[in-house]
């Protein structure tokens, strides 16, 4: 799998991404070939920006080791870096870690990140732990997802932080009307899917933005922002 980077300031590109997200069941969008083509596509899929609801969410936090999980073309693992903490970028796309690679070294913080190929869907945590597992506009069909969310939890460390980003259910009536309604989530949904006994949530949120919607109209989004710290 692979994440989404929100593109700033317009999002020009972001309903085209979320759309063939969309269609989960079609497992080739899953796979490596199919992120391969979509990252040798352009020069640039995302804005090279991180991730603003990363931003908000990771500002205040001590710096320690953290894993970005989709990590695509790097910009959130960067961004990270840049603030101190030593990072891990899981993706299934080697196109999409040479670019990272590259935004990394421009970026004057390559001996801060690792670049890890892989496929989430099959991924284990092993005895690897980290301070900030982060995973942002991670849509997986519910049955993958209830998989899947359950290894990020695994990967946090006593007292680190799990930071989970989604589409909000809402924008199924908006502008994400091609979605598979199993693909959202909310907060409570996320904490009801994983066993978190002991665990403090910190944010549970829905907050609004603005984007450019699929006929250049501008439409106010909900991100599902669920930030939850290990005991």
């Amino acid at each position: 799998m692979t994440q989404q980077h929100e593109h700033d300031p317009a999002h020009e590109h972001e309903h085209e991404h979320e759309h063939e997200h969309g269609h989960g069941h079609q497992q080739h969008h899953f796979d490596q070939a199919f992120w391969d083509e979509r990252y040798g596509s352009a020069e640039s899929v995302w804005s090279g920006n991180p991730n603003p609801q990363l931003v908000a969410q990771a500002a205040d936090l001590t710096p320690g080791r953290a894993l970005d999980v989709g990590a695509g073309e790097g910009a959130d693992s960067v961004w990270l870096a840049r603030q101190g903490w030593d990072v891990v970028g899981l993706d299934i796309s080697p196109v999409a870690l040479g670019k990272a690679a590259a935004h990394a070294v421009v970026s004057g913080v390559a001996e801060r990140v690792e670049w890890r190929q892989g496929d989430l869907l099959e991924w284990e945590p092993g005895d690897e732990r980290f301070d900030l597992v982060t995973a942002h506009f991670m849509h997986l069909p519910a049955d993958l997802r209830r998989q899947v969310f359950p290894r990020l939890a695994q990967a946090v460390a006593p007292g680190g932080r799990l930071l989970v980003v989604g589409h909000h259910p809402a924008d199924h009536e908006t502008v994400r009307k091609d979605f598979d309604e199993h693909f959202f989530y909310t907060g409570d949904g996320l904490l009801a899917e994983l066993d978190l006994d002991g665990w403090t949530v910190e944010t549970n949120d829905a907050p609004t933005r603005e984007m450019v919607g699929p006929d250049g109209e501008p439409v106010t989004i909900r991100d599902t922002v669920l930030r939850v710290r290990r005991p």
